[in-house]
């Protein structure tokens, strides 16, 4: 996914994880340092994360927009289904 375009809140998404594919939605666009369980993620205006949750365990994380994928459209996704 292109790091110019937005991902919207509450989009499905899916990101890889410990080598497995999760599944779970938007919570927010990160565009400030924060904290989250311990690892400092340093979002900014001009490099934001977003705070993703995963369907499976309500666990929540931050990643950069080029590591997130449409949830129909998982690179790891498509290769195992064809």
């Amino acid at each position: 996914m292109s790091a110019r375009r937005s991902l919207k809140r509450g989009a499905a998404v899916s990101w890889s994880a410990s080598g497995r594919l999760v599944q779970g939605r938007i919570v927010r666009r990160l565009t400030a340092p924060i904290e989250i369980k311990g690892h400092h993620v340093a979002a900014s205006p001009a490099n934001p994360e977003y705070l993703v949750e995963s369907d499976a365990t309500g666990a929540q994380a931050a990643h950069q927009p080029d590591a997130l994928h449409p949830a129909a459209r998982h690179p790891e996704r498509n290769a195992e289904d064809a």
